[in-house]
């Protein structure tokens, strides 16, 4: 007896030798069904050595069988493929599947890794393994019967016309004339928004009220359902419900809004987040209807991941921040596309961080920065108008000591720094004429630069004390501390596509207050009656 085998890979013979076995006598599963129809069979199959037949063994297999040696490799390699897609055509990809197989790259991998990371593990190119993986979910739909036809839907959202455009836009409104106003209409559908500021400037209130809103028939809303992902803390449904009884325009709506339409997930991690926001908000989306999703806050799992304690420092650091990068870039990729694919709103609340300067009378003219050597060259051909700092006190300081004031004024002359150019795209920092208190309360958004080109419009929330007459004794502090009187709130918009930045410092942010019945612009009121804000004494 004669078996001819093509290849000279051990698992390979392993492989075929079993499966022609179970082809041709009646499907054997176990060993000792082979060796009770074979005869004894030396070798090992988990040692990776040839099976052996027995001379002795009365059983002939022909050499009949095919043997090529492509077919041998497409059949043996990623064996699990082919238990799962039976009529996958493996023949295709005869040249990624023997490398995938030796690095232990199952069907289950290709369709829930990264591209990038199979890739890297197997070897292979980039290119490639993404048309395996799609060909896999491809197959996998279609044998469940759950296909569905995106290529021409994706083609035409890329290739639409400015009527197009102007045909499918729609906002969804904050409830409010003044703050819809400032915002153009309200939040865009097909963009990512993201509602920035500090904790207790009404984030959470602004996105429960866009909730409620999207549920609303145009021009309001969407009449359509919303999805609320949460990261820290589970949706406030106290508040949604004291919002549908007391908010005047949803009292009046007809159909009303409710709670129903309102789907809540929770993700307490990173890896959750990526697994819902890939595969399962995609399926909700089209079976719900679902036009606006929110996501609070998008920093909270991403601090907690890579700027935990004991995360490391130098190389380490380094390379957390570096992936930190790499995973921010793919959210971005694939909160773009369903806002566009699906045209729906996607909003998503930021923490901000303290920002820290030397003091003086503005922090980015006093604060000493790095930069490029062609930004040191020009830097002395820079007029003063080009410096959005503060002239009037810069002026005074040059009146009483010149020399330390152009010393100061010259030292940061530099356009390429970052922090001479985050004044445009953070919300703080870009006040005129700054006070002490607004020096000292700098802030910036979280996830740095990166994440800010990931978005289409920054939404900054401020919020700032106000400070009523008297003071409070204090046995620390002999001058004791300013009775607080109330925070006084405004929107700005920092950057967006549809509608013009407010401007700087608060010139053309909006005023609001929260109330029970949800927030409100607050109405201008004369000179005489403005509430004034008092500085923290130095």
């Amino acid at each position: 007896m004669h078996v001819n085998y093509t290849s000279s890979s051990p698992k390979l013979q392993n492989t075929v030798r079993y499966r022609r076995i179970r082809k041709h006598r009646g499907g054997c599963r176990s060993s000792e069904e082979v060796e009770r129809k074979l005869g004894p069979i030396r070798g090992s199959r988990a040692r990776g050595y040839p099976l052996q037949k027995d001379p002795a063994c009365p059983v002939t297999i022909t050499s009949q069988l095919n043997t090529d040696t492509n077919t041998i490799d497409s059949n043996a390699s990623m064996t699990d493929l082919t238990a799962v897609l039976p009529g996958f055509p493996t023949p295709q990809y005869v040249r990624l599947l023997p490398s995938l197989e030796k690095n232990l790259v199952t069907t289950a991998d290709l369709l829930t890794l990264d591209c990038v990371e199979i890739a890297k593990r197997a070897q292979l190119p980039l290119l490639d393994v993404k048309r395996l993986c799609n060909a896999v979910l491809e197959a996998l739909q279609n044998n469940l019967g759950i296909a569905e036809k995106h290529d021409e839907a994706q083609q035409s959202s890329l290739r639409k016309t400015g009527k197009d455009i102007l045909n499918a836009w729609s906002t969804i409104s904050t409830l409010d004339d003044d703050l819809d106003r400032a915002l153009g209409g309200g939040i865009p559908t097909g963009y990512i928004t993201e509602v920035t500021g500090e904790s207790g400037a009404g984030k959470t209130q602004f996105l429960l009220t866009l909730l409620l809103s999207a549920q609303l028939d145009s021009p309001q809303g969407l009449s359509s359902s919303t999805l609320y992902i949460s990261t820290e803390s589970a949706l406030p449904t106290t508040r949604l419900s004291q919002l549908l009884r007391t908010h005047p325009a949803l009292v009046s709506a007809e159909p009303k809004p409710t709670l129903d339409k309102v789907i809540s997930i929770v993700t307490p991690d990173l890896e959750s987040q990526d697994h819902i926001l890939r595969y399962q908000v995609p399926v909700a989306v089209r079976r719900h209807g679902i036009r606006l999703i929110i996501l609070d806050s998008v920093a909270a799992n991403y601090r907690a991941e890579f700027e935990r304690p004991g995360a490391g420092n130098g190389q380490k650091s380094g390379a957390n921040m570096a992936q930190r990068s790499s995973e921010l870039v793919k959210l971005g990729q694939l909160l773009r596309d369903l806002a566009r694919d699906e045209n729906c709103a996607v909003v998503v609340a930021n923490q901000v961080a303290d920002r820290f300067s030397s003091g003086g009378a503005s922090p980015v003219l006093n604060r000493a920065t790095q930069s490029s050597p062609l930004a040191r060259r020009s830097v002395g051909n820079i007029p003063d108008s080009s410096i959005g700092g503060p002239i009037s006190s810069l002026a005074t300081t040059r009146a009483e000591n010149e020399d330390n004031a152009v010393l100061s004024f010259t030292s940061t002359l530099d356009p390429m720094s970052l922090d001479h150019q985050q004044r445009w795209f953070t919300g703080w920092g870009d006040d005129p004429h700054p006070s002490h208190l607004t020096i000292k309360n700098m802030k910036t958004p979280s996830l740095g630069l990166i994440w800010t080109t990931q978005i289409a419009c920054r939404i900054a929330l401020i919020k700032r004390p106000v400070y009523g007459p008297g003071i409070v004794a204090d046995e620390e502090n002999e001058r004791g501390e300013p009775v607080l009187r109330k925070w006084k709130r405004w929107m700005k918009v920092v950057f967006a596509p549809h509608v013009g930045p407010s401007g700087p410092g608060l010139e053309g942010a909006v005023e609001f207050e929260i109330k029970g019945e949800g927030m409100r612009a607050v109405k201008k009121k004369n000179n005489n009656d403005k509430d004034e804000e008092k500085d923290l004494p130095s």
